[in-house]
C-alpha cells in the first residue's frame, strides 16, 4: 500500500444494510508511517444499475445511476505519520430500489475514497458496498387478496384412434408470501381417457428480465415437487407445500432496466398440460386477520368453516365439469408425491431440462406484463439468485453472512427438514384460530 499502513472504511455500528430514506455514515480510517502530501481527500457515495446481454459481462450495455454524491474531508496539505478518521454521511434517496445482483445485471451501492496526491505520486483509492433493502407490502399489492387459482382442459389422441380428455386445475392459498412461509398447493385432475397420465410436477420458478434491447430471461427453478400419475378415468387431487427460501423480493420498484417475477407452474409430462400461478414475494406478510382469512384451495372454497379456516379433512367430492366428464368419473383419490427437493439433505435443488420452461412464464403473463418478443435471449439455470459481495478485485463470493443479507433474508435458513405436511398446516391453523377465540 506504499506511504499507507491502513486505509479502510468503517459505516457507523458496522451497518451494512440501509433503507431508502436514510442516512449512510461512517468514518475512513488512516494509517501512515510517512509523511503523505495531497491534494484533496473525497468520499463518494454511489448507486446505480448496470445490465448486458452476455453472461457475466462487467461492460454494460445499459446503466442507470441513482445518486452519486462527492464530498471533501479534507482539502490540500500533508498527513505526518500517524493515525486519522475522517467522519462522513449521505442521504439515500427514498427512490432507490433494492440491491440485486444476477449473471447479467446488478444495481450495487458503494462507497469510495480517493486520495488525490500531486503530480507523478500515486493516488490512493478504498471502497466498501453497503446494502438496500426497499422493503416490499404484499398488503399494498393490488388484487393480492383475490383467488389464486387457474385451469386448463387438454384433449388429446392415444393409440392412434382413441381420443381423451384431460383437465388440469391448480391453486395456492395465497398471492403473496415472505421467505419462511409455507405455499399450500393443491392440484385435481380429471382424467377422463383410457390411458394413465405421467408423473405431476409443481415448481417455484424466479424470471429476471434484464431489459436491454434485446431482452434477456433469466429462469431457474426454486423448488419443486413431483407427484405420481393418475390413472385412466380417475378424479384425483394432490396436495403439497413448498417452504418460500430467502429470495429477492418481487419487482424492484426505482428500477427500469431488471425486473424480478415468480410464479407457480404445475405439469403433466403426458399429456402435455401446464397451468401457471403468478405470485409476489415481498418482505411484509398478507395480514392473514380474522377479517382477511387465507383463501382455501379452489376445491375447498364453499366447504371451510365460518371463519374461513381450511379444515383438517378432505371435503365431498366435487361434481364433475359439465362437458368435461359427462360419463362417469370415479371416485377422488389422492396422489402420492413422489419427490421434493426441499427433502434432499444436502439442500441442492434438483436440475430441470430447459425444456421444462419452454411455455411456463410466457403462456399467461402476469398482469402488467407484456409477451417477450421472439429475439429474446433465454437462460435456465438453478439455485436461487441471492445478493453477491464483492470487495477488490476478487472473484464474486455468495453471500452467507447475516451482516451481508438484511435479516429479511437471512433470518430463514434454506430448509434442510422436508415441509409440514398439508394436514398438519391445515390443524395447525384451526388450533391456532380457535386459540384467539
Amino acid at each position: 500500500m506504499g506511504k499507507l499502513q491502513e486505509f479502510d472504511i468503517t459505516f457507523a455500528n458496522n451497518k451494512v444494510v440501509y433503507s431508502p430514506g436514510e442516512t449512510v455514515s461512517g468514518t475512513v480510517k488512516i494509517r501512515t508511517g510517512h509523511s503523505l502530501h495531497y491534494k484533496a481527500i473525497k468520499v463518494n457515495c454511489h448507486g446505480s444499475c448496470g445490465i448486458s446481454n452476455k453472461l457475466n459481462d462487467a461492460s454494460w450495455v445499459l446503466e442507470e445511476q441513482y445518486f452519486n454524491r462527492t464530498v471533501s474531508v479534507a482539502d490540500r496539505g500533508t498527513l505526518a505519520p500517524g493515525e486519522y478518521t475522517f467522519p462522513f454521511q449521505f442521504l439515500i434517496p427514498v427512490a432507490a430500489p433494492t440491491s440485486f445482483e444476477g449473471p447479467f445485471g446488478k444495481i450495487i451501492y458503494r462507497v469510495r475514497v480517493n486520495i488525490d496526491t500531486p503530480r507523478f505520486s500515486k493516488d490512493y483509492k478504498a471502497q466498501k458496498p453497503f446494502y438496500l433493502l426497499n422493503m416490499l407490502n404484499l398488503n399494498e399489492v393490488t388484487d393480492i387478496e383475490h383467488p389464486n387459482d387457474t385451469a386448463t382442459t387438454k384433449k388429446f389422441s392415444y393409440l392412434l384412434v382413441k381420443t381423451g380428455t384431460l383437465m388440469l386445475k391448480a391453486g395456492s392459498d395465497l398471492r403473496g408470501y415472505i421467505p419462511g412461509q409455507v405455499i399450500k398447493l393443491s392440484t385435481e385432475i380429471h382424467n377422463k381417457s383410457g390411458k394413465d397420465t405421467g408423473c405431476v410436477l409443481a415448481s417455484l420458478i424466479q424470471k429476471v428480465t434484464y431489459k436491454t434491447k434485446r431482452p434477456v430471461f433469466d429462469l431457474r427453478t426454486i423448488a419443486e415437487v413431483e407427484g405420481a400419475g393418475v390413472k385412466a378415468g380417475k378424479h384425483a387431487e394432490w396436495r403439497e407445500q413448498i417452504i418460500v427460501p430467502p429470495l429477492p423480493q418481487s419487482a424492484l420498484d426505482g428500477c427500469s432496466l431488471i425486473d424480478i417475477d415468480y410464479f407457480i407452474q404445475v405439469s403433466l409430462k403426458s399429456p402435455d398440460a401446464v397451468v401457471t400461478l403468478p405470485i409476489f414475494i415481498g418482505n411484509i406478510a398478507v395480514n392473514l386477520s380474522p377479517a382477511r382469512p387465507a383463501l382455501a384451495p379452489p376445491h375447498l372454497r364453499g366447504a371451510t368453516g365460518a371463519a374461513g379456516v381450511t379444515p383438517s379433512a378432505p371435503p365431498a367430492e366435487e361434481e364433475p365439469e359439465e362437458g368435461l366428464c359427462a360419463g362417469v368419473v370415479q371416485a377422488s383419490e389422492e396422489i402420492p408425491t413422489k419427490s421434493h427437493s426441499q427433502q434432499d439433505p444436502s439442500g441442492q435443488p434438483v436440475n430441470m431440462s430447459p425444456s421444462a420452461f419452454s411455455h411456463a412464464p410466457f403462456g399467461a403473463p402476469p398482469p402488467g406484463h407484456t409477451r417477450p418478443d421472439a429475439s429474446a435471449l433465454f437462460c435456465v439455470s438453478t439455485g436461487s439468485t441471492i445478493p453477491f459481495f464483492t470487495e477488490g478485485n476478487v472473484n464474486p463470493v455468495p453471500t452467507s453472512c447475516s451482516l451481508i443479507l438484511p435479516p429479511e433474508y437471512s433470518s430463514c435458513d434454506y430448509p434442510h427438514e422436508p415441509p409440514p405436511s398439508y394436514e398438519e398446516s391445515c390443524s395447525s391453523a384451526t388450533s391456532s384460530f380457535n386459540g384467539r377465540q
